[in-house]
């Protein structure tokens, strides 16, 4: 049984599989990032349901661009409809959406889109839910140590403040607490770039479900072994 008493505040997704689900059922590429998209909506849900503040989803990753140009062009235009047609369900049940990454090089018209979702969700107080798109964790370093840096010669902070609290206020979660839970479908069992500076606590759940598999039923079951674990950060 779910405890809502210990649910993990803030839930990280990779969400892992698309492909090799739609190759097991001889479907294209396409037919099993659309299914994902259905679970995206499902799990979104469902986690709001159960008391969870904040989700994160990998959606793409800065190391993505890589793919095959077809595949990339869907997947933009998949984003692109789910930010003209499901931000404004988002903002009718109060949830908060946001992004992490780099704008660069998405396309103009999806980061209008994102900064207008953004703005429109802002003061939402419900759920948030965080996208990571073209999204690298070590990039993200480096762009927390750049804004430092640049903060530093205009006189806006010093060497001696600095600690992994201020540090934190420079990478693109500056507004999120770190994960409480990582689940990754796949069976993978890796962190593939994804949050590391974050992740240092985190607990981290693999499932060899794939992400189109994975319905409320399986969140349910990694909620209850997150429960069932004792997270003592460094201590005894």
């Amino acid at each position: 049984m779910i405890d809502k008493n210990k649910i993990p505040k803030h839930l990280a997704i990779i969400m892992d599989g698309n492909g090799r689900w739609a190759r097991l059922r001889s479907l294209s590429r396409t037919a099993g990032h659309r299914e994902g998209i259905k679970r995206v909506k499902e799990i979104v849900k469902a986690a709001g349901e159960l008391g969870v503040k904040v989700i994160t989803l990998f959606a793409f990753s800065s190391e993505n661009w890589s793919r095959p140009k077809k595949e990339i062009a869907l997947l933009m235009r998949y984003l692109n409809n789910f930010l003209g047609r499901e931000i404004r369900e988002l903002d009718k049940k109060n949830i908060r959406f946001l992004c992490l990454g780099r704008a660069e090089p998405l396309p103009a018209s999806i980061q209008k889109k994102i900064k207008e979702a953004e703005l429109r969700t802002k003061n939402n107080t419900g759920l948030t839910v965080a996208l990571a798109l073209n999204y690298g964790a070590r990039q993200e370093i480096i762009d927390a140590v750049g804004d430092f840096v640049n903060d530093l010669l205009a006189d806006r902070a010093k060497i001696k403040d600095l600690d992994e609290e201020m540090f934190s206020r420079y990478l693109y979660t500056a507004k999120l607490p770190d994960p409480d839970l990582l689940i990754r479908t796949s069976g993978e069992k890796r962190l593939s770039n994804f949050l590391l500076w974050q992740l240092s606590y985190t607990e981290l759940y693999f499932t060899d479900k794939l992400w189109p598999d994975f319905g409320p039923g399986d969140l349910k079951a990694a909620l209850e072994e997150y429960q069932s674990r004792d997270r003592r950060f460094g201590g005894i």
